[in-house]
């Protein structure tokens, strides 16, 4: 990270609180904001102590409690945890356990809670992948209600729901807010500004492939960048050691499946149009009908999963993988992965999440300037050959506060309470500065960011440009996204492996997700939201509807295309 955590004793230390009594004091709030936040917010310092004060007011009936909430593990998280926690008992008096575990464990916990009712946890941050799940099961509070029934007296007045830029991603079909987000992050295309800027680069590559190196618009573009600079002598730019043109990770574990389910195949173009997801077919290859109830994932059933854009989109982040990447990024996971570039011998990368942007900003890093500016940018993802204009183009993730209906009444008001003092406009642009995982549009367009945005690689200017819409989580198509996602990363890690092709690992895995949308279909357990699935017909009848899925195309090599990094920031402009 790129700014130093205080450890929670630091923080306690600072506010005065050890072996103090558990109550709540707005001069602990003030304490807080003298040392933690101070100008570094989007309020005035009147705003902010008028924010204070209602914490302090409106958490007096549950001073001494002890609740206990849960995340995945990112240095946003672990500011929320190491640092505001604290500071929220030292205002409130309310004792937070902040445990901080990985993604698919926070999944399992949330899980476990709902099938078995007990209270395992007071809230939640998990991803608003699980929309589709929470707004058919209801065991989730949606939070429109929740707002203005049980939670009204412990809502933030000035809360903002507005000022909130992934609402529509924890929205229902039914239009009540069941998360709210917390922190957001894209997958982006990486690459190393400096080389492709170079002279002698730029040179060869025109020669060797016929037209400009530059930000890849397409898949064929990214591999002859990839086959360019893989191996290329760049010592003369003061690279040492082995260069690649592209990084990845292709291990078969939880995380192998985020590599696909987060929008890997509607880059490919297997899913329909439609913002945030495709419709009536999404970027799992799961069809809806008109009530939004899920009715297959084969293309025999009306699907995309095991279509031919989905065998290309795997066949082809293989192919890059064996080809392009360092030998060992094939038995490597999402988090091992992800510092890879920032060593400084990658050329680009085109699944590249944000979430890395502060771990790779450091100072003295290869990847870095010694002023302080990165080597590096970030831009849009190129697409595949089957993208149509209108289809997603990338996953955002948005890791939301979530209230579950089995928690005590008490201990949600509680716990909501804690989630809103740390996405609060005085917390949020101090937070933001330590994790760069924006939520707020106030945070985003602050002077602040303006200030730091040369120093962030391209983020803001994203995060600030319309394009930033076509880029979101999983949508409301997947009903069970505990029971589905775990099939993902097993089925396609056979296609990994080398064990199973593509299309038969993708077989494999759109008849598994029937499987379970059978089971639903058949207990009923979400009503009429739950799956319908379509009688099989020929891939021949569905290819000739409308949309997805689609034929198989003749040639999958389309021209390459590039664009100038400058003149594309310069059209968000």
């Amino acid at each position: 990270m790129s700014y130093s955590l205080k450890s929670s004793t630091a923080v306690v230390l600072a506010l005065g609180l050890i072996g103090g009594p558990a109550f709540a004091d707005m001069n602990a709030a003030k304490s807080f904001l003298d040392s933690e936040i101070g100008d570094v917010s989007t309020l005035s310092r009147a705003d902010q102590e008028a924010e204070m004060q209602f914490f302090v007011d409106a958490a007096a009936p549950y001073q001494g409690m002890e609740i206990k909430v849960v995340s995945e593990t990112i240095a946003t998280h672990e500011y929320e945890s190491t640092v505001l926690a604290p500071a929220f008992e030292a205002i409130t008096g309310i004792k937070v356990t902040h445990d901080l575990i990985g993604e698919g464990d926070v999944v399992e916990k949330l899980q476990t809670q709902m099938q078995s009712g007990e209270n395992i946890y007071d809230a939640y941050v998990n991803d608003s992948d699980l929309i589709g799940t929470h707004w058919r099961y209801k065991q989730v509070r949606n939070l429109t209600d929740w707002m203005t029934g049980e939670g009204a007296a412990v809502t933030l007045p000035t809360l903002d729901v507005e000022d909130f830029i992934g609402t529509e991603f924890t929205t229902g079909p039914d239009g009540k807010l069941y998360q709210l987000p917390t922190q957001q992050f894209a997958n982006l295309y990486w690459f190393r500004y400096d080389w492709f800027n170079d002279e002698q680069n730029k040179a060869d590559f025109l020669e060797k492939y016929g037209y400009e190196l530059g930000v890849p618009v397409n898949w064929s573009a990214y591999e002859d960048i990839a086959e360019f600079f893989t191996g290329r002598d760049l010592s003369r730019m003061g690279v040492e050691g082995e260069v690649f043109g592209n990084m990845d990770y292709g291990k078969k574990d939880p995380s192998l499946g985020w590599r696909y389910t987060d929008a890997w195949m509607s880059m490919a173009g297997m899913g329909d149009v439609g913002e945030p997801n495709g419709l009536p077919v999404d970027e799992w290859g799961i069809r809806v009908n008109e009530n939004s109830q899920p009715t297959g994932s084969c293309v025999a059933r009306g699907g995309a999963t095991n279509a031919p854009a989905a065998v290309y989109a795997v066949t082809k982040a293989i192919e890059w993988l064996e080809k392009y990447s360092p030998p060992a990024a094939a038995g490597m996971t999402f988090g091992e992965a992800g510092p890879i570039p920032a060593q400084g011998n990658v050329a680009q990368q085109m699944f590249w999440y944000t979430a890395f942007t502060a771990a790779t900003v450091e100072p003295g890093l290869p990847v870095m300037n010694e002023d302080g500016t990165p080597k590096w940018r970030m831009a849009p993802s190129p697409h595949g050959v089957y993208w149509k204009e209108g289809q997603k183009v990338g996953y955002q993730d948005a890791g939301s506060w979530t209230l579950m209906e089995s928690t005590p009444v008490d201990r949600a008001q509680a716990a909501w309470l804690y989630a809103q003092f740390v996405v609060s406009k005085t917390v949020d642009l101090k937070k933001s500065d330590v994790g760069l995982t924006f939520i707020r549009e106030s945070t985003i367009d602050s002077e602040h960011f303006t200030e730091r945005a040369p120093r962030l690689g391209g983020l803001v200017e994203f995060y600030r440009s319309p394009a930033r819409v076509q880029w979101s989580p999983t949508g409301t198509n997947v009903p069970d996204y505990p029971k589905l996602a775990q099939l993902w990363w097993q089925n396609i890690g056979d296609a990994m492996s080398g064990s199973k092709t593509p299309q038969e690992a993708l077989d494999a895995l759109c008849a598994d997700q029937e499987k379970v949308l059978s089971r639903l279909e058949r207990a009923g357990v979400q009503g009429a939201l739950g799956p319908v699935l379509n009688e099989e017909m020929s891939a021949e009848h569905w290819f000739s509807q409308p949309g997805a899925p689609f034929a198989k195309l003749a040639d999958e090599d389309e021209a390459p295309k590039t664009i100038a990094y400058d003149e594309l920031i310069k059209s968000w402009n």
